[in-house]
């Protein structure tokens, strides 16, 4: 047998063929869900819903992000009356997006419940949820020295399958840092807001 026709030989049958790009999009679509990095929320149910439904409700969330807090202090910390505060903590963790920490003595040995967010309101889609988030990201951006905000603005046009993949890759970005964010724990805490529109001055 020549040498040209043993290196023949050698190859395989069929060559593999190249990947479509809609085959490589399945497949990274299909990798980020197997890890968690997906942007794909499910829809909130009517309970989920009309808890969300409150600017200060989700201000209690982010009180109790990073470290758990209890009625009163959460009431202290945003200025408001323990006794409405508390029917609103209630309602957070009767929806699962509180959970109650172990109990613990006060100051005079009285018995404390401590609250800390779960996260859950991360995973969920919902309509009112979106003018609440406006809502109280306007109240605490409020709070804040204007020359400590790190803010852009920019206009651009994008067709629908281009905003489409803008915007999971924002999403995959934002939920890769808040991994991280968890896991590490330590540092200041920051408040991320993101909102996309139709440019009103182009019309609809």
């Amino acid at each position: 047998m020549s040498t040209a026709r043993k290196a023949r030989s050698a190859q395989p049958e069929t060559a593999p063929q190249p990947e479509t790009a809609a085959e490589t999009k399945a497949e990274t679509k299909a990798e980020r869900e197997a890890e968690g990095w997906t942007s794909a929320h499910r829809k909130a149910t009517d309970e989920e819903a009309r808890a969300l439904a409150s600017m200060l409700r989700m201000r209690i969330l982010r009180v109790c992000l990073h470290e758990p807090h209890t009625n009163k202090e959460i009431a202290d910390i945003l200025g408001r009356d323990p006794a409405t505060m508390l029917h609103h903590v209630r309602r957070l963790v009767d929806t699962g997006f509180l959970a109650a920490q172990p109990v613990r003595r006060g100051t005079r040995g009285s018995r404390e419940i401590p609250y800390r967010a779960t996260g859950k309101s991360w995973r969920l889609e919902t309509p009112a949820k979106d003018r609440v988030l406006v809502d109280a990201f306007l109240e605490e951006m409020a709070l804040v020295p204007v020359e400590s905000l790190e803010t852009a603005r920019l206009g651009m046009r994008m067709t629908e399958e281009l905003r489409d993949e803008f915007l999971h890759r924002l999403a995959d970005l934002l939920e890769e840092y808040r991994r991280r964010s968890d896991a590490d724990n330590t540092g200041p805490a920051w408040s991320i807001f993101f909102a996309m529109h139709p440019d009103p001055n182009y019309g609809p």
